[in-house]
């Protein structure tokens, strides 16, 4: 065998130097690494481009749009929801009861399956012929006859209700899915609404301490004008509930705008109107697109205090007006409910309740 000969190098040739090693590389992977933070750095500047506070409150302005049409798709949600859950407790209980009185039938069948055992299958004419008193034996064939009807009977009952206990199985099953898909669809708006209201805070921390003051106070009326209004009183309203619902929206003035919330102690724009109106008699439905088509559609020229008034493309957002080309509504978070000119947003229209 052979002897293993190593491979002949030539004496006049320099080993190779791997190119990933050494002073040249090691300057290599600094200049690529200095590139790459350079790069990054230039992303990051671009995706936080610097803004005027004029530009970052658009921006809020958006997303508190958005925020607030998700919330109001979130109040939706949540009140098929409420339904949907009402509606299967119902079911529930109507399967419980049925499935009581099934019980009951199946213990009544019982009973008579008992006693024509007990009976022993014994030949009708047998038992005449040992009779003492044929008319106690036909006496008791008419009672007999009435006892298979009842079976008879009892037996359809059973079959009724096992077919009803059924049919309601499959329908709660059918809720429960209902239930779940509207579960499903609340996480989806509770996550827009806090994605957009984190967007906007994260824009708001970018200003100053006066600017994000002038930003939050906006067009709202100074707080002397809250209770007395402009000419010394509130306009009046139409009838007593309008006047009962302003006035219960006055007296929210100053609470936190909290989404989802129906008050007493916050609200969101439609839970505020929602309240206003429950405190004067009237059931609203719980969302501004709902809330729209609730009452009398009327004309931004004839408004009336106690009108629902609406605004953006969408129907987004809705105060109760006071009159003046005035309203109170809760704005948005950081915004407490407040008197604002109704000119401050898109008009999309009025309706009057009541």
């Amino acid at each position: 065998m052979a002897a293993h000969r190593k491979p002949h190098r030539s004496p006049h040739r320099k080993p190779q130097r791997n190119p990933l090693a050494g002073p040249a590389a090691r300057t290599a992977a600094t200049l690529a690494l200095a590139g790459a933070a350079a790069g990054a750095a230039g992303g990051l500047a671009h995706a936080e481009p610097h803004l005027t506070p004029a530009q970052i409150k658009a921006r809020v302005d958006a997303l508190y749009q958005q925020a607030e049409a998700a919330t109001e798709k979130y109040n939706g949600a949540k009140e098929r929801s409420d339904t949907a859950r009402e509606a299967l407790d119902a079911l529930r209980d109507r399967a419980a009861r049925s499935t009581e009185q099934l019980s009951a039938s199946r213990a009544a069948l019982g009973s008579f399956a008992t006693a024509q055992y007990r009976a022993g299958g014994m030949d009708p004419g047998l038992r005449l012929a040992l009779t003492s008193s044929p008319d106690a034996y036909l006496e008791q064939a008419a009672l007999a006859e009435r006892v298979g009807d009842r079976q008879a009977r009892a037996v359809a009952d059973v079959r009724r209700r096992i077919a009803g206990i059924a049919g309601l199985r499959a329908e709660g099953d059918k809720r429960v899915a209902e239930l779940e898909e509207r579960r499903r669809e609340l996480l989806r708006h509770k996550s827009t609404v806090r994605d957009r209201l984190a967007a906007a805070e994260r824009l708001l921390a970018r200003l100053t301490a006066e600017q994000r003051a002038a930003y939050e106070r906006g067009t709202a009326e100074p707080a002397r004008a809250d209770r007395s209004g402009r000419d010394g009183g509130p306009a009046a309203a139409p009838g007593s509930r309008a006047a009962q619902a302003v006035a219960y929206a006055y007296g929210a003035l100053g609470r936190p705008y909290v989404w989802g919330a129906t008050g007493p102690g916050s609200y969101d724009c439609s839970g505020l109107t929602q309240a206003a109106w429950k405190a004067a008699g009237v059931s609203l439905p719980r969302t501004t697109y709902t809330q729209i088509d609730a009452g009398r559609r009327v004309p931004r020229s004839q408004l009336a205090p106690g009108d629902l008034v609406f605004f953006y493309s969408g129907v987004t957002h809705v105060g109760l007006y006071i009159g003046d080309g005035r309203m109170i509504h809760a704005p948005r978070p950081g915004a407490p409910v407040r008197i604002a000119p109704i000119d401050e947003m898109p008009f999309a229209g009025a309706t009057r309740v009541g």
